[in-house]
């Protein structure tokens, strides 16, 4: 059994702590996230993630299990407001159609807290993404074909046609939901390796 536990079932954290070669369990995290805010801050995000994280580190500190567990949280920003995971199709459309031929950028925050003494570190990193002009069709395409209405700001760039964004300015990693150089900036705090 891993030191690490990630409090997550996202299958793209997952997949992505498998890519990095790391040895954790998966323990999603029973914290309700309150995503009524709409104006975007670093401290909100950077809270969600943390208290996802202390959710799981608090059950295993009962328990007397010493581990360090992954906490994250991914949000797009654009115009200083927060989009969300989609309520619905139309919802979904409007995000989308939002984002066409403009730049937004999405945060995600990664915490990382020590069952054994609950100590914990928060980091957050910045992606921007250029979207091209996206026709309706090609919006109601991805919609229709990928259902992306589990993902913030309504896609998931690993599954988004080629041709539908122009740049990635930094880490797709964190596009996707957990930026790898980020956790393990953090373990090696706890770690000292």
């Amino acid at each position: 059994m891993g030191k690490i536990v990630l409090a997550s079932s996202s299958p793209r954290r997952t997949e992505i702590l498998k890519e990095m070669k790391l040895d954790f369990d998966t323990i999603p995290s029973e914290y309700d996230e309150p995503h009524t805010q709409t104006v975007f801050s670093y401290d909100f995000v950077k809270k969600l993630a943390y208290n996802k994280a202390l959710d799981v580190a608090k059950k295993l500190h009962e328990k007397h299990i010493e581990k360090l567990v992954i906490g994250a949280d991914t949000i797009v920003v654009i115009d200083n407001k927060i989009l969300g995971k989609p309520k619905d199709y139309q919802n979904a459309y409007d995000d989308l159609k939002m984002l066409s031929d403009r730049t937004h950028f999405v945060v995600t925050a990664v915490a990382v807290v020590s069952s054994k003494d609950l100590k914990s570190e928060v980091e957050t990193d910045t992606t921007y993404v250029t979207f091209e002009k996206l026709t309706d069709e090609q919006i109601k395409y991805y919609l229709d074909n990928f259902k992306p209405f589990d993902k913030a700001g309504s896609y998931g760039i690993q599954e988004l046609p080629d041709w539908y964004v122009k740049s990635v300015y930094g880490d797709i990693d964190n596009v996707i939901g957990l930026p790898s150089n980020v956790v393990l900036k953090l373990l090696d705090k706890f770690t000292g390796s």
